[in-house]
């Protein structure tokens, strides 16, 4: 996806946004623009609501997506991280059965040799 950095000085009310990504949009400016179409409608033939509320559902339905993408993203670093940490015990376990196999059998050879 392609960065950029854009600013916008609204007119009418001296404030400024700034947007970072090309393509993300928030809560907010979904609200925004739900608030904007709202006053912008025509008073004689407004928006039909099961529309409204329609866009309203697909966009929770959206942001609870993202929640879980997010948070299966997390969950995924938590497992890879775990991961990595048992196979350092695994690893230090076969080091240690191979440190006392060798310690057994070197002393075993040291008694046969002693006889």
């Amino acid at each position: 996806m392609t960065t950029i950095t854009s600013t916008a000085t609204n007119a009418g009310t001296g404030t400024t946004a700034t947007k970072t990504t090309l393509g993300q949009l928030g809560s907010a400016d979904f609200l925004k623009l739900m608030t904007t179409q709202l006053q912008q409608q025509d008073p004689f033939n407004p928006t039909d609501n099961t529309q409204m509320l329609a866009q309203m559902a697909q966009f929770s339905s959206l942001s609870q997506a993202s929640d879980t993408n997010k948070g299966i993203g997390e969950l995924s670093a938590k497992l890879t991280e775990i991961s990595g940490k048992l196979d350092a015990v695994v690893a230090a376990q076969l080091a240690a059965t191979k440190a006392q196999a060798g310690a057994t059998s070197s002393s075993t050879t040291a008694s046969t040799t002693s006889v």
